[in-house]
């Protein structure tokens, strides 16, 4: 569907490439702003206006001085004419800044609030740092386009059409000298416009990628150093720096021939002036008032066409970071709003007690795949009572981490039901399923801020004592008493000042503090040593008690004090009880389990272990 909408949207770019499509474009995008815009235009106009009333009156001021007349009314006139256009101009000016950043502003909330929304599958496709990029470089580019480039376009047609019938009116003859020179240049304009559009787009692109590979390697710069792979990552920035370098020099080398012939107009026209208009006043066919009206209207005209030329340079380059824009706000996004039904349901638990005789979760019969051709899950069925605690084991590639994706309708069933206490998920909204859930997830995630700020992140108004209540379940006192500022204290970058196994029970906290009716843990003990994992073990069963608690686990000492065990081989459940129970019934289960037994804590794996048993168990 995505493919389809972004091959859409370059299809109708490469038919929609003519310059009034693209000013066209660039006109949808003041809508909501159309005040400001005729505001600015307006003001503009009127300065342009002002402006070119002043040759005239700078004519009559010539004229006045050779018949000898008072001259301070006209000076005065003129100095009027002046500052009043000046002022003028600098109000447009401000106008049309506001606009362009309030342009760019709505356009950014809209790009964040989609970027956030994004499908999961999207976030699987597209990298974050070129979707970032979108956000920032080509928002930036844009408000340059929406904020001078329109308004340019049209004062400058206009105040140029003015100049051109007053300058036909004064000397037609040399209007036609002029306008032959202007339409050379022109022409040679027109014949770039192309070229600087595509080397826009590919140097907005190669910046975006430049983003995206960064990101990559600040992600993950531990492993960088420790493999020295920096040159590597360097270089592969490089040759997207590269890129861009190359589209920059080419845009630059466009401009650069655009602009010679856009000066040598202006040279050209003001050396048509001066002879031809010298000699006709030598010929007494004009004044030498007239000349200098001319003249000054003929130096007046090169601001307008400049900022005409330029502005269709501008909305050509901005069309590149546009279509970026476009194509990143028509990806599909989790649906923002419910219908009727979905509402209604959504509000029944809310206005009800919880009813513990359905199980707080429900997978029925549940297939699914990231690629539909190979499937993860094959008709997966299995309950998670409240008040219960439920371990999911099996082979690296049975489909655990799925099983908690789905359930955080991060993706939907290809088939089957998932029901959360008896309700389908599918008659409640996302937001109703996932506010009944907290997810402790194996590769923790710490936000840039404070100990406080990350505990609190899904209760943001969770009393002191409740937050010491979860620092305490999570045993993170230690971190608090260790931490400069205790709560208050800066946790770095992706919570770098703490150890793997302290993010994780910082999540622990987080997800404690949120009280769900369905708290799912991926690996909780993963990063714990033997004295936190018995005091974790612990705080489970404690959890337990409260609400269901789903458990991805690979330890032994974690599986074998839950309530139930769902056994996972090849996407579906193939044993379903205790610990003990699945010992004598499940050979999968009894498998797993001794290869951990058979693995003493203190010692490496034997090689006999590790050849019977290649996978990590449990």
């Amino acid at each position: 569907m995505t493919d389809t909408v972004v091959d859409q949207t370059q299809s109708a770019a490469e038919g929609d490439r003519s310059t009034r499509a693209a000013i066209a474009t660039m006109y949808r995008l003041t809508t909501g702003h159309r005040a400001s815009l005729t505001l600015a235009t307006v003001l503009t106009l009127v300065g342009s206006a002002l402006g070119l009333a002043q040759p005239l009156a700078a004519k009559q001021v010539v004229d006045a001085s050779g018949r000898g007349q008072v001259l301070w009314p006209l000076l005065l006139l003129l100095a009027g004419l002046f500052v009043t256009e000046a002022a003028t101009g600098a109000v447009g000016r401000f106008v049309l800044e506001r606009m362009g950043e309030g342009i760019v502003r709505g356009l950014r909330h809209s790009l964040v609030g989609r970027l956030l929304r994004l499908e999961m599958r999207e976030y699987d496709r597209l990298r974050s740092g070129d979707l970032i990029s979108r956000v920032t470089t080509d928002t930036t580019l844009l408000r340059e386009v929406v904020s001078q480039a329109l308004v340019d376009l049209l004062t400058g047609a206009l105040v140029a059409a003015g100049a051109i019938v007053l300058m036909a009116w004064i000397d037609p003859l040399l209007l036609l000298l002029i306008a032959a020179t202007v339409a050379t240049a022109a022409a040679i304009v027109a014949s770039l416009l192309k070229g600087i559009r595509a080397a826009s787009e590919r140097m907005q692109t190669s910046v975006g990628a430049i983003a995206a590979d960064l990101e990559r390697a600040l992600g993950a710069l531990p492993m960088v150093r420790v493999h020295r792979t920096e040159d590597r990552e360097a270089g592969r920035i490089g040759e997207c720096v590269e890129s861009a370098y190359s589209a920059g020099v080419r845009t630059a080398k466009l401009a650069s021939v655009m602009s010679p012939a856009v000066e040598l107009a202006v040279q050209g026209s003001f050396l048509i002036v001066l002879v031809i208009g010298g000699l006709r006043v030598n010929g007494h066919a004009n004044s030498l008032g007239d000349l200098v009206a001319f003249l000054l209207y003929a130096s007046y005209l090169v601001l307008p066409l400049s900022s005409v030329f330029r502005a269709v340079g501008l909305i050509q380059r901005g069309m590149g970071a546009y279509q970026r824009i476009e194509q990143a706000l028509s990806l599909p996004a989790e649906p923002s709003q419910e219908t009727p039904t979905v509402r209604a349901r959504t509000r029944e638990p809310a206005r009800q007690t919880v009813s513990y005789e359905k199980p707080a979760l429900a997978l029925r019969d549940i297939g699914f795949g990231y690629d539909p051709s190979r499937p993860v899950l094959r008709g997966l069925s299995f309950t998670a009572p409240h008040r219960c605690q439920t371990a999911l084991v099996g082979l690296s590639g049975a489909g655990k981490s799925t099983i908690f994706a789905l359930i955080s309708r991060f993706y939907e069933p290809d088939s089957g039901t998932l029901l959360f206490d008896g309700l389908p998920a599918t008659e409640l909204s996302r937001a109703a399923c996932r506010g009944r859930i907290a997810v402790v997830d194996q590769n923790t995630h710490v936000v840039h801020g404070t100990l406080w700020d990350n505990i609190t992140y899904a209760a943001p108004d969770a009393t002191e004592a409740e937050v010491r209540r979860a620092v305490e379940l999570a045993q993170l006192e230690g971190v608090v008493r260790r931490l400069p500022g205790g709560l208050s204290g800066m946790l770095g970058e992706r919570g770098s000042r703490l150890s793997a196994g302290e993010r994780q029970r910082v999540a622990l906290a987080r997800a404690l503090l949120a009280r769900p009716s369905i708290l799912l843990l991926d690996e909780p003990t993963s990063h714990l040593d033997t004295l936190n994992e018995t005091a974790l073990t612990t705080v489970m069963k404690d959890v337990a008690r409260e609400c269901a608690l789903l458990v991805i686990a690979h330890r032994l000492s974690t599986v074998q004090h839950a309530d139930r065990i769902i056994v996972l081989d090849e996407g579906r459940a193939v044993a379903c009880g205790r610990h003990e129970e699945l010992l004598t019934s499940s050979p999968t289960y009894r498998e797993l389990a001794a290869g951990q037994m058979l693995r003493p804590a203190a010692t490496p794996p034997s090689p006999v272990t590790t050849a019977r048993h290649p996978h990590s168990p449990l």
